[in-house]
């Protein structure tokens, strides 16, 4: 008998359900017996007696999916049950793109405190690990696991200073990374068309990372440039792997505007030129043709040092506001313009605000607002940021479905629904996500395998579990198989689907049946049981990775 199973052998017994183990390999009929938070064994178990079992027949069985970019990070002190990524068959959240849960000062807790809108939280820990462990034992439904920020440890000791680090900032920046990565940070993450990310130089992210590569962890970026210097963007990202000694990551990998969907194809080659040579660089990326940012990324990032406060101020000296109006509407090299790649402010939807007086615009795109104020598209944007005191969330439609597809087929590409992780209740009702938040997921096994075959079944799943959990070395998680931690989902091939959308984003997915974390059942015939066994997934520069 398992242990902790009393009477029975096991407590569930999936029932003649089709395995897909997450490896690639061709999938079989099989029963897959779980014991406690672990895999007891999969094959023909009719001789086992199990607490639970669930017929499987017709449906597919696969270990829980990977997000390898996830803003759940205040979602889940808010609601712990992540419910838009549980019920897609999600049961592990990776946080850290360029900003992380700690470290923290007192100055930046204070500053964060500040900035909260609809979801309102105390912050009761220093250290990314000290969030990490207070998310687990606040309880939660997914596993959680984190990259340091490399923006983060550069506010920690700059502020938000456009200059270099001294030499003694710099070795501060690299404790905190070592203290991160022994608490069990995955690798550094950064975010660099953003201020004050954007400030970091190359050298800068060298340095943190050769801290990363000391202990096994990898680098994962938002490159400088996902528009007019795409390519030159890529060569920083694996200039920094290959200077530093460890793998790298291309956070949501895109050509944004028109004009530089064609760069798809150098990019691929770049990529593919760098893993012939040995380096370990692949990409993850959302399925849809908007990004959702802020008015930031609208806006020149000289005019955004020192912080929000410092920018909502420079906004209003008219020399300023006139300076920033002139470069919202030129191309650019120098930064990443996402109002000029968007082409019309009628693809620039507004989806969050944190004055009540300002919510009624949700939904609503930077033209139609301009038309009801009567003001230019660039002078809207202005006005919004100041009266709102934030950056104002924004969906920006700069993306191209064909180049969508051929990121699909990529065997190096993994998934991330750059969302958090709500539920259509409550607070997350008072602003709109992307619909990523629901739907990314099930929109790839839906859309690209089921309709449009882009790449088989078998293939996807292995990309949603073990390709990632290789990357980031991840022990016994992301392939079903005896002895590996049960993250299961059971779902229906034929009928999972997304149903989210920009303009009625707040809609579950369908056609997951049932979901088991660390061995518990956390959904049950497409419903939530309210089960919380989620926990901080380590990586390998925590001292008990190798136990």
């Amino acid at each position: 008998m398992a242990s902790g199973c009393s009477r029975y052998d096991v407590d569930t017994l999936i029932i003649g359900g089709t395995v897909y183990d997450g490896t690639g390999g061709t999938p079989y009929v099989a029963d897959v017996a779980i014991a406690g938070d672990t895999v007891f064994a999969i094959g023909n178990l009719d001789s086992l007696t199990a607490r639970i079992a669930i017929d499987a027949a017709g449906l597919a069985v696969s270990p829980g999916f990977i997000n390898m970019l996830s803003w759940a990070t205040e979602s889940l002190i808010h609601d712990g049950r992540g419910q838009s990524d549980i019920r897609q068959g999600v049961t592990l959240e990776v946080f850290g793109e360029g900003r992380s849960m700690g470290p923290y000062n007192d100055t930046m807790k204070r500053e964060e405190k500040e900035s909260q809108g609809d979801i309102q939280f105390d912050i009761k820990w220093t250290t990314l690990g000290e969030y990490l462990r207070y998310l687990e034992k606040r309880g939660i439904t997914p596993n959680v696991a984190s990259f340091v920020g490399a923006t983060t440890v550069r506010i920690h000791e700059l502020g938000y200073e456009d200059r270099p680090p001294t030499a003694e900032e710099l070795l501060r920046m690299q404790a905190h990374v070592r203290n991160a990565m022994e608490e069990g940070a995955l690798g550094v993450g950064s975010s660099l068309i953003y201020a004050p990310a954007f400030y970091a130089s190359t050298e800068e992210l060298i340095a943190l990372c050769r801290i990363a590569a000391e202990y096994g962890g990898m680098y994962i970026s938002h490159v400088r440039s996902e528009g007019n210097r795409l390519l030159e963007a890529v060569d920083e990202l694996i200039t920094i792997a290959r200077t530093a000694g460890l793998p790298a990551e291309i956070y949501h990998l895109k050509a944004a505007g028109k004009d530089n969907w064609g760069k798809l194809d150098a990019l691929i080659r770049k990529v593919e030129q760098a893993q012939a040579e040995g380096l370990g660089i692949t990409a993850d990326i959302y399925l849809y043709t908007a990004g959702a940012t802020g008015l930031d990324a609208a806006m020149p990032p000289w005019v955004q040092e020192g912080g929000t406060k410092a920018w909502i101020e420079r906004l209003q000296d008219p020399q300023i506001r006139a300076r920033v109006i002139a470069e919202m509407s030129s191309p650019s090299d120098d930064w990443e313009n996402w109002f000029y790649m968007a082409g019309d402010p009628s693809r620039i939807i507004l989806v969050e605000f944190k004055a009540d007086s300002l919510k009624y615009l949700t939904g609503k795109s930077l033209a139609e607002v301009a038309a009801m104020r009567g003001t230019s598209p660039e002078e809207t944007a202005i006005e919004l940021v100041i009266q709102d005191g934030s950056r104002v969330g924004a969906v920006y439609f700069v993306m191209s479905e064909d180049n969508i597809r051929r990121k699909v087929a990529l065997p190096w590409v993994g998934f991330g629904s750059d969302e958090w992780a709500p539920a259509p209740e409550g607070a997350f009702l008072e602003s709109n996500p992307h619909p990523r938040a629901y739907g990314n997921f099930a929109r790839l096994l839906g859309k690209y395998v089921r309709e449009e075959q882009v790449i088989s079944l078998r293939e996807a799943i292995r990309r949603l579990t073990s390709f990632p959990a290789d990357n980031l070395l991840l022990r016994r998680r992301g392939r079903l198989r005896a002895g590996y931690f049960a993250d299961v989902v059971v779902f229906d091939p034929a009928g999972i689907i997304d149903h989210a959308t920009f303009d009625d984003p707040h809609q579950y997915a369908g056609g997951v049946v049932h979901v088991f974390v660390n061995g518990k059942q956390v959904l049950w015939n497409g419903e939530h049981t309210g089960a919380t066994p989620g926990r901080f997934v380590k990586g390998p520069g925590w001292k008990g990775w190798r136990k």
